[in-house]
């Protein structure tokens, strides 16, 4: 399998966030920025990093969202929005997750999901939205 990931991208400072990815160039709806492999957890598992700081990187996963991933590249950096400009597309089969775009970006706009898992989905978070 492939591994792609869009090389005009880069991690900055997102005002009263931290850190966030953003982009060099302009990008269109549905570009592919990255397509990323993870790595599946156990219940069990899962169970104990959510005791660690790691509790905010990692997704769930599985068709039962039981389990739990941690995703390579940039895809546990990029930071939430109820209006975001990127969505992210799980394959429990080849153990990857895809953020694309759904919103034209400009340069140096910071790319976003929604943590929920759709993007119109305003349900409340496990943490405090600015």
């Amino acid at each position: 399998m492939e591994i792609k990931f869009y090389t005009k991208l880069y991690i900055d400072e997102s005002e009263g966030r931290g850190r966030g990815v953003f982009t060099k160039n302009n990008l269109d709806p549905m570009t592919t920025i990255e397509i990323s492999s993870v790595l599946a957890l156990t219940p069990e598992a899962r169970e104990l990093l959510e005791q660690t700081e790691l509790y905010n990187y990692i997704f769930e996963w599985g068709v039962d969202k039981k389990q739990c991933c941690v995703a390579w590249g940039y895809i546990s950096i990029y930071n939430h929005s109820f209006e975001p400009n990127c969505d992210y597309f799980m394959s429990y089969e080849d153990s990857t997750i895809t953020i694309k775009t759904i919103k034209t970006i400009k340069a140096g706009e910071e790319l976003t999901i929604n943590y929920n898992g759709e993007i119109d989905n305003k349900n409340k978070l496990w943490f405090d939205v600015n």
